[in-house]
């Protein structure tokens, strides 16, 4: 059983209704100072590595009362962050003999949520920004999807906002235009200073002529 706790990787402890630790798997010391003497001391008085939590002795005492787990994210003083559960722990007998607390690295998937958080908070900044811009403004993706198409765009092109956000960008492009307007963009992703320059789209009625900047 050991063996198969500590080849998961993830930091458990067990304890009992008295909250003394019963054993633990190694990669739970990167979270609560844990030795091996430490196996049959009472839980709360090892000392932790995590911020802002320090109720995890009232945490587990609820558990065990209630029998509802309990999950919450930590953060430990190194920035790992982890998904901290507390369950009832069952024999094979189906007896609860106390409760087991693991702690999931969950840091890779704290910071990718956070930078989605951060370009959505920007995409809709620049939404703002540019719904009462006096231009036509249309934002993009690296595949031409349309992702921002302001007020003014819809004058000056013809199409609305929910048919603009359907299409690409391609299909704004005269057909001898395409490849050299796709690479242009492929170019400006590179470049640290964006230079203007004359082009021509496809309005809903009539091919216009426009400065890009």
């Amino acid at each position: 059983m050991n063996n198969l706790l500590a080849g998961t990787g993830v930091g458990t402890v067990f304890v009992d209704f008295q909250l003394s630790i019963q054993r633990f798997t190694p990669p739970v010391t990167k979270v609560i100072n844990l030795i091996l003497s430490d196996v049959g001391r009472p839980v709360g008085h090892i000392v932790s590595n995590l911020v802002g939590y320090d109720s995890l002795v009232e945490d587990i005492e609820a558990v065990l009362k209630t029998l509802i787990p309990k999950e919450v994210e930590v953060q430990s003083r190194e920035g790992e962050w982890f998904l901290l559960r507390i369950r009832p722990y069952r024999t094979l007998e189906n007896v609860i003999e106390g409760a087991v607390i693991t702690f999931f690295d969950i840091s890779e998937i704290k910071e990718a949520r956070e930078s989605l958080q951060k370009a959505n908070d920007l995409l809709r900044l620049a939404a703002l920004v540019v719904s009462d811009a006096h231009d036509a403004v249309v934002l993009q993706d690296m595949e031409g999807r349309v992702l921002i198409w302001n007020p003014a765009a819809e004058r000056m092109y013809g199409w609305s906002e929910s048919d603009a956000l359907q299409m690409n960008i391609r299909e704004l492009i005269p057909e001898g235009l395409r490849d050299e307007a796709l690479q242009r963009v492929q170019q400006m992703s590179q470049a640290d200073i964006i230079k203007p320059y004359r082009t021509q789209r496809i309005a809903k009625k009539t091919a216009l002529s426009w400065k890009y900047g």
